[in-house]
Formats: C-alpha cells, structure tokens, sequence
C-alpha cells in the first residue's frame, strides 16, 4: 500500500456553472459544435480547478465536467452498453433535502461484446495535469461492480457473454488498459466510485439479489476479486481510492444498512489504499465495522452531507471522529464529504456554490484541528 499523503478529501464532481449547462443544451440542440462544448469544458475545469486550489484542497478533480453524470464516464466510452429501465433498488424520497426520489434509474447492460472506444477517463487526467494544480491531480471512474449488481444475470445478454465469468473478464481487461493509460499519462490518483457494494448491505437489495438467484455474500466475494483484478497491474506510486454510495440523484437515495454485511471481506480484502465511506446519516449504521480496517489503509469518513445546504455542526463532527476512531485508529483516518457535490451532472441540486465552499472549508478547518494539517 502506499502512504495516503493527506487528511481531507472530496469526492469529485461538482456543480456545473451556468455557462457550461447553456453549452450542453446548445451542443444537444445543434447549436453548438464539439469544439465550442470543449472550449466551454476547458473554461469551467479551469475555474474549479483554480476554486479547489483556492481552498487548499490536497487533492484536485476536473469538477466530472466532460460527462453527463458520475457512471457516464465509463459508460459513453465504451461501445456494446444499451440500457435498460429497471433495477434491484429504486430511488427513495424523504431525503435530507427534501427534493429529488423515486424511480428506478436507468441501469447499463452489454448488449453486445463489450470494447473500449476510446480512454475513459486518460485524455481528461492529461488536461487536468495541464493546468498544473497545487493540488494532487485525481480522476474518477464508476467502479466495474457497479456495472452487474443492479441488474445481475441481465447485466449481459447471450452470445456476447456466456456467463458472468466472460463479461468480468472483459471489464477486468478494460480498467487494466485504461490504467495503464493514465500511468503513462503521470497519473497518481484513480478514485473508483462503487455503489454496488454498499447497497449490498441494504436488506431490499439483498432479499431482490435473492430472490434472482443469485447470494448476496457471494456477489460480495466476487466484486471484492473483480475490483482487485481490475487494479491488480496498476504501478507503484498509484494511489486507488473507493468511494462507497448508497445512491445520491439530486437529495435523494437507494439503499440503508450499515457495513457490517460486507466490511471484514471488503475493507480487508481490496486491494485500494483509500476508503472514502458514507457516514452522513443514520443509514449508514455505527463505527463498529471500521474494526476490521487494516494497517496501510485510511478511511475517509464521509461526516459532511452533499445532500443538504445545512452546514453541520463542527463540534458535532469531531465528536463523531472520536467515536470512529475508538474502532480505528485515528492516523488510518480523515474527513471528507460522503459523495460528490453533482454527481447527477445536471441542474436542480439541493446544494449551491456557496454551500460547496462552506462545507468544504468546514472540512479543511477539522482536519486541521483533528491531525494538524490536511
């Protein structure tokens, strides 16, 4: 593993400015061609980039801004996915917010052989490098799990998988080539952002996983193998992260339960050096799982909600820090948000650019006072 160089986190993505969703809608219209969207992404990421670099934030995203939301990334860059509208878990409402919830989104399948058109996420690291952030560069991509658990037997369709063995395997080839893109690219941090884990512990999913035939603890088992597959040739030096959702569309969520089902095969058993873990809600259940945290790990408590613009109490916050840490170590810890600012890409967040920089100068202010430094 390698040393997790700092104390506050954040997971990537962040609201789009104005100017660049009139650009999306012109580019879909026909009124804008591919060079002016690009012009219009390249001048929103260098304004987030030189936001997050203003703040001191140790790690720096491009803000997701070339994609239409978090699981896009992958999704758009690679050919054989068609969609289909169903799902082991639906967005619930009564979120935080108050806004957003119901319906089951759109989950992806390999209709066809899977094939990677073109780089994920390699071409949108080299930019982000470019701009010559203070800040450790990071790119994000939705986690190959993430791609089976919702639909499980009909992520893929006969003859171009024959079983679940044949399409991992193709996934598993695909991370391993676009890593070793972004590895000769410079890059350093890959964040992989895993809903399918986590909603794993949610008693509804288990019962529908179930109920399709499938054992939840054994889908446990294999993602765990998938994820460490999918990593396995990445070179020395590379930081891996793993984001872990319960959902967030706009306020709203899928799935509750704590980790408890999956921490002591998940938090001991990948093969990632950071643990960025959802902690802003009662859904997530208790500290206790954070006992079979490793050494040579850090988990990035997820204590500061994007689904809200209430800031949280930072006395409040510490307080749950000293709570975690009586099962974990307090140096195998830091503090984050528990998931991305817009991971849905587009308008109608619960949360504004004011909201963003105060809950991430929140974050930056504790783990000052909790390490000394983030």
């Amino acid at each position: 593993m390698t040393a997790v160089p700092f104390r506050a986190e954040h997971v990537g993505s962040f609201l789009r400015p104005d100017s660049l969703l009139d650009a999306v809608r012109a580019h879909r219209a026909g009124r804008l061609d591919a060079d002016g969207l690009r012009a219009a992404q390249d001048a929103a990421i260098r304004d987030i980039v030189a936001f997050q670099d203003g703040i001191g934030l140790p790690a720096v995203t491009d803000g997701e801004f070339r994609r239409r939301s978090w699981s896009a990334g992958v999704i758009d860059a690679l050919d054989g996915f068609a969609l289909r509208e169903e799902g082991v878990l639906a967005f619930r409402s009564g979120s935080e917010s108050g806004g957003g919830g119901g319906g089951v989104a759109a989950s992806p399948y390999a209709a066809e052989r899977l094939e990677r058109k073109r780089a994920i996420v390699a071409d949108d690291y080299r930019f982000l490098a470019s701009l010559r952030p203070r800040g450790l560069p990071k790119v994000t991509i939705a986690s190959p799990p993430v791609l089976h658990f919702f639909l499980g037997p009909r992520a893929f369709e006969a003859p171009a998988y024959a079983d679940r063995n044949a399409y991992f395997a193709d996934l598993v080839g695909i991370y391993r080539d676009e890593i070793a893109d972004l590895a000769a690219a410079g890059c350093r941090y890959v964040q992989l952002d895993e809903t399918a884990l986590p909603c794993n512990c949610d008693e509804t999913a288990r019962e529908g996983v179930a109920a399709r035939g499938e054992d939840p603890d054994e889908l446990t088992d294999a993602y765990v193998d998938l994820i460490n597959a999918a990593v396995a040739e990445r070179p020395a030096g590379m930081l891996v992260g793993l984001h872990m959702c319960r959902g967030n569309f706009k306020g709203a969520w899928m799935a509750e339960g704590g980790y408890e089902p999956i921490a002591e095969r998940v938090f001991a058993g990948l093969d990632v050096d950071i643990l960025q873990l959802e902690y802003d809600t009662p859904r997530a259940g208790d500290f206790a799982p954070l006992r079979f945290l490793p050494k040579g790990k850090t988990a990035v408590l997820g204590l500061i909600s994007t689904k809200t613009p209430v800031l949280e109490d930072k006395d409040s916050v510490k307080r749950r820090i000293d709570e975690a840490a009586r099962f974990a170590p307090l140096d195998r810890l830091a503090i984050g948000p528990q998931c991305g600012f817009s991971s849905a890409g587009g308008s109608g967040q619960p949360i504004d650019s004011d909201d963003t920089r105060r809950k991430l100068d929140l974050v930056l202010t504790i783990a000052r006072e909790v390490w000394g430094t983030p």
